[in-house]
């Protein structure tokens, strides 16, 4: 069951770098480098089942954590063109 489980996720991990190459806007891509990075960590988790593994869920749950910071500063860049802070306008110029 779970080995259908690991295929399934791989198969939608692959349906996600599609959408990332295909995407349209910029958003769809970092919306799919989002997924595709979720997916990781359900397939990092299920193989750690399958292997009789549980350190994995731990390598699973840092690479949450990791692609969720990763995608906050990816919006962030293409909001701003910028890591750091970002620059604040004087109140006097508009």
């Amino acid at each position: 069951m779970f080995a259908i489980a690991a295929i399934a996720l791989l198969i939608a991990m692959f349906l996600g770098l599609a959408r990332l190459f295909k995407g349209p806007t910029l958003y769809d891509r970092a919306l799919a480098v989002n997924a595709f990075g979720t997916f990781t960590v359900l397939f990092i988790g299920v193989m750690g089942f399958l292997n009789q593994r549980p350190d994995f869920l731990d390598i699973s749950l840092l690479y949450a954590l990791i692609n969720f910071a990763g995608t906050i500063a990816i919006l962030k860049f293409f909001r701003y063109r910028a890591l750091g802070d970002v620059p604040q306008k004087p109140e006097g110029d508009q």
